[in-house]
This record gives C-alpha cells, structure tokens and sequence, in this order.
C-alpha cells in the first residue's frame, strides 16, 4: 500500500512539474497583456431630488422670491407696511 501511495504522489510531482514548464513558456512566447481599462459606468439620470445643482438653484430662486416680495411691500411714513396698517370698517 506504501509502494502505491508513492506513485501516485510521484506521478502528481510530475504532472504538476510539466504543466508548470508549459505554462512558464507560453507566457514568455506571449507579449504581456495590459488589461483592458476599467471603464467607469455611466452616470445614472438622476431625478430632480438627487440632483444637488438642481436643489441649490430651487433653494436660490425662493430666497430670491421671498427678498423681491419683501422689498415689495410699501412704506407708510411710520415705516410700516400697508399689511400692518389696521383697515378702516
């Protein structure tokens, strides 16, 4: 049983050795092989709440809204606005 072993772990020594030789060729005979450059996948459409631009503009226009309507308002000579002014019955 000892005899059978020791082939069998010989006969694997050699396969293995040969298959290693053939493979250390074939790589010297073959130029090296750059890989392909990773290509980054595409940039997925985001919608109107993903977007940061869109959002910073939204938030820009209201405020833009709020100080136009703000200085809209006209002063009375107390300087208060005509909303503040009680309305006469």
């Amino acid at each position: 049983m000892g005899k059978f072993l020791l082939v069998v772990a010989l006969f694997a020594v050699i396969v293995y050795g040969l298959f290693w030789l053939r493979e250390r060729r074939r790589a010297a005979r073959s130029p090296r092989r750059t890989p392909p450059p990773r290509r980054t996948p595409p940039r997925r459409t985001l919608g109107p709440d993903d977007d940061e631009d869109f959002l910073r503009q939204l938030e820009q226009r209201r405020r833009r809204a709020a100080r136009e309507k703000k200085s809209e308002k006209p002063l009375h000579d107390d300087g208060k606005s005509d909303q503040d002014q009680p309305k006469p019955e």
